[in-house]
Parts: structure tokens; C-alpha cells; sequence
């Protein structure tokens, strides 16, 4: 038997109450748009409606008592409210979820290979989109108008040299192409900081120095600040501060006396602070 659609006891009071609500959620995703933005955006709204953070309350000892609302966040992404009730938990619960309908990269559906009981995966582009319309999703996502997506990402391009590969597919380039496309995804909204690990990793020495000096090049000429991590000697020698940690533990810190210091002789002494990793020196010079 066919069910009766639940639209149809609505009154028209109440069809009006839920077209707002609907209008209210467009502003709300077209506002926000990604997950992590959904998140500050609810955080900010359940504080104004009296909820604090569980962390806060743990951090001082507090015990919860009925009434009290409290928010918890898992990753900046999930976030859970829970308003404590009167009743023993022993009676029972309400629940109520939502789904953020944000845009996002999901992994590829079948495991790219499987061997010793671990399945490798990667992530892949919807639709088979190519490289120009990947790099400026994060532009559409923000609401950035088409002329000027074009010209950041004309510039971007330009700078990254990756102009020749734009209208190609994954398919169609080579690893050292899809690392600089990367950067490029990554850098399209001007960010103040670039968060990187192992940028240069899956590179040969050639695209690994030509990664490296388009990344020293923002630094230098839009001061975009790069952290990275980083196993690879050289790649650490673009940076200008350097963080040697051991066994969970910070072992030494080097910082590159720019100008006068080459690249070449901070990365002899990048080297001579490796070579100590194995005794356990602090005392490198």
C-alpha cells in the first residue's frame, strides 16, 4: 500500500514555515559552502543560543548539571550539542542529526590496488574534470566571480607553469604536472598560510627544485607563509627555519641567515644535524 506523502497534512501555515526554513538553508550552505565553514558557522550560532564548549567545561573541573548545553566538535567538521535533561540518562534520549549538504572530494569507490592486507586508495575528480576546472572549484565555492577566476588562474599558471596543461585531464600528465596543479589548487585563494607535506615526495630532482623555488618565490614575493614536512634534505633547504624532531621530541632548530647564508651551505649543515639524529646530539652547531 502506497504510503501518504507527508506534504500533503501540512497546513498551509505549516508550508509556510518550512519555505522559510528552506530559504534560510540556502542562505546558510551559499554563505558557508565547506564543511569546516558549516562548523564555525554552527559553533557561532550555538553559542549565541547559550551552548559552550565541552572542552572548556572539562578544562575547569565543572560538573554538567540539567539544563546545561554544551558543544563538541570532532576535527572542525561534525559537531555535536547536547542539552542535558532533567530525566536519569537510564530513561531514555532524544536524537536528532543532520547532514551539511557541502561539496567535498570523496575517495575512489574500488581501492586502487590491494597487497599485504592493505588497500591503497586515492582520491579522483568528479566527473573527469579537467585540470583549469579543478584548480578554481575553491573560487566557485567562494563565490568569486568568472573574469576574475580566470585572471588569478591565468596568473597562477603562468607562475606555476602549468598554462600547457590546463584543459588536460589526470590522465594525460605526469606526476611533476599534477604536483605544481596541485599547488595551484591550493594557492588560487591567495592563502596567508600553505600547510605542505612532502610536496616534493613523489617527485624526480628536477620538478622537486622547480616546486621548491615556485614555493620560496611566494614567500619571498606575496609572503605566504609555508610550513612544511619534510624528510627530504634539500627541500629543507629553501626554508629559512627549520624544526628537527626525534622520537616525538624536538632535537634542534636551524635557521638560515639570509641573505648572506647560500642555500648550498645551509644545506651542508641541514646535513651535519642529520648526521646527529642517530646519536642523539644536542649540541650541533
Amino acid at each position: 500500500m502506497e504510503r501518504k506523502n507527508a506534504w500533503e497534512g501540512y497546513s498551509t501555515d505549516q508550508l509556510e514555515e518550512l519555505d522559510g526554513l528552506a530559504s534560510r538553508y540556502i542562505d546558510y550552505i551559499s554563505n558557508n559552502k565547506t564543511e569546516r565553514r558549516c562548523f564555525a558557522a554552527a559553533v557561532k550560532q550555538a553559542e549565541a543560543a547559550g551552548y559552550e564548549s565541552l572542552e572548556n567545561v572539562v578544562r575547569e573541573g565543572r560538573t554538567l548539571e540539567a539544563g546545561s548545553k554544551v558543544w563538541a566538535g570532532v576535527h572542525g567538521k561534525s559537531l555535536i550539542l547536547a542539552h542535558i535533561g532533567t530525566e536519569p540518562l537510564e530513561a531514555g534520549l532524544n536524537i536528532l542529526g543532520a547532514h551539511i549538504d557541502s561539496p567535498r572530494l570523496d575517495l575512489k569507490q574500488n581501492p586502487v590496488y590491494e597487497n599485504s592486507g592493505f588497500a591503497f586508495l586515492d582520491t579522483h575528480y568528479y566527473g573527469g574534470i579537467k585540470h583549469y576546472q579543478w584548480v578554481t572549484v575553491p573560487l566557485a565555492l567562494h563565490g568569486v566571480s568568472e573574469g576574475e577566476s580566470r585572471e588569478r588562474l591565468t596568473k597562477l599558471a603562468d607562475y606555476l607553469e602549468v598554462t600547457d596543461v590546463l584543459d588536460k585531464f589526470p590522465a594525460q600528465m605526469s606526476g611533476g604536472q599534477k604536483q605544481r596543479i596541485a599547488a595551484a589548487r591550493a594557492l588560487i585563494l591567495d592563502p596567508e598560510i600553505v600547510l605542505a607535506d612532502e610536496p616534493t615526495g613523489a617527485l624526480d630532482s628536477k620538478n622537486a627544485r622547480a616546486l621548491m623555488e615556485k614555493l620560496s618565490g611566494l614567500n619571498a614575493d606575496a609572503g605566504t607563509t609555508i610550513l612544511m614536512v619534510t624528510h627530504d634534505c634539500n627541500a629543507a633547504s629553501y626554508c629559512k627555519r627549520i624544526l628537527f624532531i626525534q622520537d616525538g621530541v624536538l632535537f634542534h632548530e636551524l635557521r638560515r641567515d639570509v641573505p648572506d647564508e647560500t642555500q648550498q651551505a645551509f644545506y651542508g649543515r641541514i646535513l651535519s644535524v642529520m648526521a646527529q639524529l642517530g646519536g642523539g646530539s644536542a649540541n650541533v652547531l
